[in-house]
């Protein structure tokens, strides 16, 4: 029931510089649980932003009313990442002995910003629901932490994918909840949901 929302919601996407990729945003209007109306829609060019800096930028809405107010940062990434599973960066004992000491008790207060990070690997799905007529799905995975999200690349033609993939997320509200869902790819469509889990930091 507002015309001037304020949400106040940090999300973190994680851009490569190599890429000339276009953050697009949009605004939608929710009647009930059913209807929804698009309010606009408004694109901001990523490699125009000057780096290491808060950009305040005021969008207009295109074909539309109104304008978004917004604070983007172009920063370098820190603490995530994806890998392989042959080359996990917690498998070397010698990182591991240096994160132990990085949060050992006696520099618990040394950072309160820096509460840990979250190693998860995803290795495969089992007996997937079919979402394609050929009685196959194309599945991949999507990690969701507060508002960070990673995913998995797509496994085609198969209702027991593996990925085998490490993702690592900085923590930064313990009460936080991973949530782990799994899409069937439909090419320009949006994609069709498989299944989901969600897990309590506080429950690992």
């Amino acid at each position: 029931k507002s015309a001037n929302p304020q949400w106040r919601e940090q999300f973190d996407f994680h851009y490569f510089s190599d890429r000339k990729d276009m953050l697009d945003i949009e605004v939608w209007r929710k009647d009930n649980k059913k209807h929804e109306e698009l309010l606009g829609r408004c694109h901001v060019d990523i490699t125009a932003l000057p780096e290491k800096q808060s950009n305040c930028l005021e969008l207009p809405l295109e074909k539309h009313p109104g304008s978004l107010l917004m604070l983007i940062s172009v920063a370098p990434c820190t603490g995530v990442s994806i890998s392989d599973l042959c080359v996990c960066p917690l498998g070397d004992p010698n990182e591991r002995q240096q994160i132990a000491q990085r949060y050992c008790i006696k520099n618990s207060f040394r950072d309160m910003k820096d509460i840990g990070f979250l190693q998860v690997k995803v290795l495969k799905a089992v007996d997937l629901m079919a979402a394609d007529f050929s009685g196959k799905s194309d599945p991949f995975c999507v990690l969701e932490l507060g508002n960070d999200m990673l995913q998995t690349h797509t496994v085609y033609k198969n209702l027991n994918p593996e990925w085998n993939k490490v993702f690592t997320f900085p923590i930064k509200d313990i009460h936080d909840v991973l949530e782990v869902t799994v899409f069937d790819e439909d090419g320009d469509k949006p994609p069709d949901f498989l299944g989901k889990v969600a897990i309590p930091l506080l429950s690992v």
